[in-house]
């Protein structure tokens, strides 16, 4: 089914979306009321999906043991489950090694996007490339430099940010969809 004749349908919800917008909005500005809360509120989060992820593996390794892989999948999923304990039992640890983690990941994901830029040269928009690459090491370099101190609140803002950003944005689009004949 194209779009277009989607498009009455989805048209017909503008106001769920504007709606969502608005909750996922005052989520967001909440969020950034209280970073450290959202920070932990996201640690907490990603320890659950671990120890959910890491039962479903031992459950699949029981189901792939003739495999010979039996022991690998038990070993991960054992690993992930603990991984996710460890978020429950010492948070501001884990709140360290995931924004350690994320400046890491920066740093890497711009240093790449810089190559990758420049070995485009030449062709249009290869600066884009480069200038996003290089604000992106620039943020993975800040946060590296202030941890393990920001680690209590750098979660935080990306979550009340992403929120607020993704609010805005299903607001706006919800107001779009009103107004298409």
């Amino acid at each position: 089914m194209a779009i277009s004749e989607q498009l009455p349908q989805v048209r017909s919800k503008w106001g769920w979306f504007v709606a969502l917008g608005v909750l996922v909005l005052a989520l967001g500005i909440i969020a950034a009321g209280n970073l450290m809360v959202a920070t932990a509120a996201s640690v907490l989060f990603v320890g659950t999906l671990m120890i959910v992820a890491g039962v479903i593996e031992i459950v699949h390794a029981f189901g792939v043991k003739s495999w010979g892989t039996f022991f690998w999948w038990l070993l991960s999923g054992i690993l992930y489950v603990v991984a996710g304990y460890l978020a429950f039992t010492n948070p501001l640890l884990t709140t360290a090694i995931l924004t350690l983690f994320l400046a890491i990941s920066l740093i890497a994901s711009g240093v790449m996007r810089i190559w990758i830029g420049f070995t485009s040269k030449g062709l249009e928009g290869w600066g884009w490339v480069v200038f996003s690459g290089v604000i992106t090491v620039l943020a993975g370099l800040v946060i590296a430099a202030g941890w393990p101190v920001n680690s209590l609140f750098i979660l935080g803002i990306f979550l009340a940010v992403d929120l607020i950003v993704q609010g805005i944005t299903y607001i706006a689009f919800g107001l779009g969809l009103r107004k298409v004949a």
